[in-house]
């Protein structure tokens, strides 16, 4: 187990990604907090993990709210007695085309996808350096981060954020043995893409296999990360997306 003992918070951790990396982090030993705002659905992955014999922890917490950030952050070194890292997964979309993008359709996003992942590396590398607890950030970015696509100028806008925010903060915690870095998803099989059959398809024919990427290939990237196996991968964003990139500039 490359993770045995290690302490890790995943947010939006009830479904799709999330809870898909949180077993995948538990098959590696990782004791874990798994925070989502849907607290029923996190209680369910928690128990699940927990059968594995690991620690495993429900939070509800709004990302986008700092003191939640804050809080879920102290109660993970209360429950788990340290922090060695987190996954910055929790996200949200809302597609609206830009001339119909009111201030608080764009803020709504901005402040789920890109400033929770500022509130959640500052706190928690705050409290991972007062400890000397060394560890590792993993990231949700996105194709999106660096393809522009209709109706996401808002998901767009926070997604490039995300890739640059891992870029500058593996720069800054670097002297604290503290990594970090970002995968950046295709179209995934998950709950954001909602239960339009004809959209999923089409969606999964712009990867090279022409189909959607079930949510457990992006949970073996973010586990892999983790590990001091990936501990030459700083700074970094990893794309998990098929060729979605190559195809689309083939």
């Amino acid at each position: 187990m490359k993770l045995k003992n290690q302490a890790l918070i995943v947010t939006g951790g009830a479904s799709g990604i999330g809870a898909r990396s949180a077993v995948a982090l538990a098959a590696e030993g990782a004791n874990l907090i798994v925070a989502d705002y849907n607290i029923d659905g996190a209680t369910q992955v928690a128990s699940e993990l927990t059968q594995k014999g690991v620690k495993a922890f429900p939070f509800k917490v709004d990302v986008s709210k700092s003191a939640e950030v804050e809080a879920m952050v102290d109660f993970a070194v209360e429950k788990l007695g340290t922090l060695n890292g987190m996954f910055n997964n929790a996200g949200i979309g809302l597609v609206k085309p830009f001339l119909e993008m009111d201030p608080g359709s764009y803020l709504k996003v901005i402040e789920v996808n890109q400033h929770s992942v500022y509130y959640g590396m500052h706190y928690a590398a705050k409290k991972m350096v007062a400890l000397g607890a060394k560890g590792t950030f993993v990231n949700t970015a996105s194709i999106y981060g660096t393809t522009a696509a209709l109706g996401s100028f808002n998901y767009n806008a926070a997604k490039a954020a995300v890739i640059m925010m891992t870029r500058s903060a593996a720069l800054e915690l670097a002297p604290h043995d503290i990594r970090v870095v970002a995968v950046a998803p295709g179209f995934i099989n998950t709950p954001i893409l909602g239960s339009d059959a004809g959209m999923k398809e089409m969606l999964g024919r712009q990867h090279l296999h022409g189909k959607l990427i079930e949510p457990e290939k992006v949970a073996s990237v973010v586990a892999f990360l983790f590990t001091d196996s990936a501990s030459a991968i700083n700074g970094s964003t990893i794309p998990v997306e098929d060729g979605y990139q190559v195809f689309k500039n083939s």
